[in-house]
């Protein structure tokens, strides 16, 4: 079955490349003691082993090239960043005391076979995650905004602009808060870059039925006529349009949010109006309702 060529290979390779350390999974165990026997009849010292246990997937199976286990790539592609991928795979056999977050450098610095645990690991989906949300509103947000420039120019099948990307980098602080990977993040931040006019999904294109539209228009004046434009004096604004028409507040900032992005979910409205700017904003509204 060729074991006796595979076990005297991996014996005279280890001593030819000045192995003094394996580590590898449990499930070569048995391979250790066959492997020692050869050290021993070659005359060589043979390195420490230490075997760890398995990673298993969500059903309690080991994980395999056959059996959900994933390249990097696909996690990437998947939006996960590098530094939460490190710290969720340290993390999911090895212990720190309590210590969830681990950066690369202290996990280089604490790092001991003896912290890690000998029952098998079961990868979490969930919790990876979770964790890279933690990176993600960690991270500089001009990282970021190169990451999903990326991304949103693949998406659109062209590099994005300028002004657009001076938008995405306006907007990054109050986007990443809101998104656990890149992906959605991605799709969180499409709005910022999109040409006008922007598409309407049903939701939105819901929201502008009806008096949307001649609502719009009347604020629309209003808003041309801004000494600042800044989120605070946008919004208070919109309540002083919405008290004099007799109206809530939402019944204005859900037109302006449809219009805007497209859709009926973003950041704060006036927060957003702030980012896209003057100009952007009445020519996306004028867009609906003219």
């Amino acid at each position: 079955d060729g074991t006796p060529t595979y076990m005297l290979a991996v014996v005279v390779d280890d001593h030819d490349s000045g192995i003094t350390h394996v580590i590898r999974g449990d499930d070569h165990l048995r391979n250790a003691f066959r492997q020692f026997q050869l050290y021993q009849a070659l005359g060589w010292e043979a390195p420490q082993f230490a075997h760890i246990p398995l990673i298993h997937g969500a059903d309690g199976k080991k994980m395999s090239k056959r059996h959900g286990a994933l390249g990097v790539d696909a996690y990437r592609d998947m939006g996960f960043l590098p530094q939460a991928m490190r710290n969720y795979l340290v993390r999911l056999g090895w212990a720190h005391g309590d210590d969830e977050i681990v950066s690369t450098e202290q996990a280089v610095r604490w790092f001991d076979l003896d912290g890690v645990g000998r029952s098998p690991a079961r990868f979490d989906m969930d919790k990876l995650t979770n964790l890279n949300g933690h990176y993600m509103r960690a991270a500089d947000d001009a990282q970021l905004c190169a990451l999903v420039a990326g991304r949103l120019s693949a998406m659109f099948g062209e590099p994005i602009g300028e002004e657009a990307e001076k938008r995405l980098d306006r907007g990054m602080a109050e986007l990443k808060g809101r998104a656990k990977t890149l992906v959605e993040l991605s799709q969180n931040a499409a709005f910022y870059v999109r040409s006008r006019p922007l598409s309407l999904d049903s939701k939105a294109a819901k929201i502008l039925d009806g008096d949307a539209g001649g609502r719009l228009r009347r604020f629309h004046e209003i808003l041309a006529g801004l000494d600042r434009w800044t989120a605070p004096e946008i919004e208070a604004a919109a309540r002083k349009f919405s008290d004099n028409e007799g109206i809530k507040l939402g019944m204005i900032a859900q037109p302006l949010r449809a219009a805007l992005t497209g859709t009926n979910v973003s950041p704060g409205i006036f927060a957003v109006m702030e980012v896209l700017g003057r100009d952007e904003t009445l020519g996306r509204i004028a867009d609906v309702y003219g």
